[in-house]
């Protein structure tokens, strides 16, 4: 219900229906919404780690379908791209702290779902920051990297050693990626 109202909140064109792309991410936000839910019961999500890795997987797969979807029937739009970008960062923190309540990584883990709200909250000092980014592969890579590795460590089978080694691949990755879009940000500032 919430998600529905941040949508009809957003929306810039209200006499409009959202379009095929922005019906599939918000599909894809129901999905999310579940597991933020999960939360809430750390034991119940521990004993379903299978379960609950398939419902994120499922939402990961989505993320694909929606942007295909836009490309199709010719419905990108702002609003879309960072509705799916919103719900990627909101996807990867709820991820991040079922691994934490797992006992699968440490509060370091906190740190790749955190890193878009770090961004964001930083607009506010150094309004540069807020310039749209040109269109990078490398983003949507690491992006997919990420979610991927928080996916694979959400598994019974994957922890210890190699739980650590994928989380701080992503960390270290997100991390790069950041630092070089607030570069390119910082080196094409307008000049006062």
């Amino acid at each position: 219900r919430h998600i529905g109202a941040l949508v009809r909140h957003f929306w810039p064109e209200p006499r409009r229906g959202l379009g095929p792309a922005n019906l599939v991410t918000l599909a894809r936000a129901v999905l999310v919404a579940l597991l933020a839910g999960a939360l809430a019961a750390p034991a119940w999500v521990s004993d379903h780690a299978l379960p609950v890795a398939a419902l994120a997987a499922v939402a990961l797969l989505l993320d694909g379908v929606d942007g295909w979807v836009a490309r199709r029937w010719h419905c990108e739009s702002d609003f879309g791209a960072r509705f799916d970008m919103e719900l990627d960062a909101f996807l990867i923190l709820v991820l991040c702290v079922h691994l934490l309540a797992m006992g699968k990584a440490g509060p370091w883990v906190l740190a790749i779902g955190a890193m878009r709200y770090a961004f964001v909250a930083a607009m506010r000092p150094c309004p540069w920051l807020e310039r749209p980014l040109p269109e990078s592969r490398r983003r949507k890579w690491v992006c997919v990297w990420q979610v991927a590795s928080l996916l694979l460590c959400l598994l019974p089978a994957v922890g210890g050693a190699p739980a650590t080694a994928l989380l701080a691949l992503a960390l270290a990755l997100l991390a790069w990626s950041f630092a070089v879009d607030v570069r390119w940000l910082h080196r094409t500032r307008p000049r006062t």
